[in-house]
């Protein structure tokens, strides 16, 4: 298959596949209805025109009748009168007219005939029109239903596109969170390890934040002996506005030491 051939294959593909997405089947249904309608009025019409046509026939035929008559009486008259030639001529008339008389009879039959076979295509295509009139209206009906039920089950499931963008949206919510909280728990464990020292004491590196902790701890510890002697009746519990005094704590021992 060459380059061309495969580039209309796939534009007509592209083109049929569209066309399946934008046609509605109801409204293709009642445009088939519709053009039924038309042949069936074409037809009538046709019915009508030949039915007119027939008419014209028989009274034109009734008029050539009116003419041999007249003729033929004419003749009568002349050969009264004895003038055999005005006779004759009449009769020569009325026999013309005769021969034209059976040219119309044949005419008229010929469109009897096709009159009677419109007739016939008439009703069977009314027939088949009304039949389709109700299997339109039923598949129609179908279509709805299943249009329906599948707008409620896109809704039900969460398949549709609306439910499809809010979740979507969801998810990229449950990840932004869940990158904040990893940044955050990252934030702080770099943070208990001392690699961000700038973020607590600017200027501080490593060594003096530990020696902050210890004199902080060591603050803590004395306080807390202190309370404990308070409670133990070992030490005056200070007067209103006055601070504690702080307890003399042992030196810490060396390594090696008694």
């Amino acid at each position: 298959m060459g380059l061309l051939s495969r580039f209309s294959t796939f534009i007509k593909a592209k083109f049929s596949a569209m066309m399946d997405r934008a046609e509605d089947p109801n409204e293709t249904l009642d445009y088939s209805y519709q053009k039924q309608l038309e042949q069936l009025q074409n037809l009538r019409r046709s019915i009508a025109d030949v039915v007119t046509s027939e008419k014209r026939l028989e009274l034109q035929q009734a008029q050539l009748n009116q003419q041999i008559e007249k003729l033929d009486g004419q003749a009568r008259t002349a050969v009264q009168q004895g003038r055999d030639d005005l006779a004759r001529m009449a009769l020569e008339r009325k026999s013309a007219l005769q021969n034209q008389l059976g040219t119309f009879d044949q005419q008229i039959a010929q469109l009897k005939a096709q009159q009677e076979r419109f007739v016939e295509m008439e009703r069977r295509l009314s027939t088949r029109v009304e039949q389709f009139r109700t299997q339109k209206e039923m598949v129609k009906a179908q279509y709805s239903a299943a249009q329906a039920q599948v707008k409620i089950q896109e809704s039900v499931t969460g398949i549709s596109e609306e439910m499809t963008d809010v979740n979507l949206a969801v998810q990229r919510a449950q990840d932004k969170v869940t990158s904040m909280q990893a940044r955050a728990q990252a934030m702080d464990q770099l943070v208990d390890q001392g690699t961000l020292p700038e973020l607590l004491n600017p200027g501080q590196d490593d060594i003096d934040r530990q020696l902050a902790q210890l004199s902080t701890k060591s603050s803590v510890d004395s306080q807390l002996a202190q309370l404990k002697a308070e409670s133990q009746g070992q030490l005056p519990a200070p007067k209103d506005g006055q601070a504690r005094e702080q307890p003399q704590l042992p030196p810490p021992t060396t390594d090696g030491g008694q």
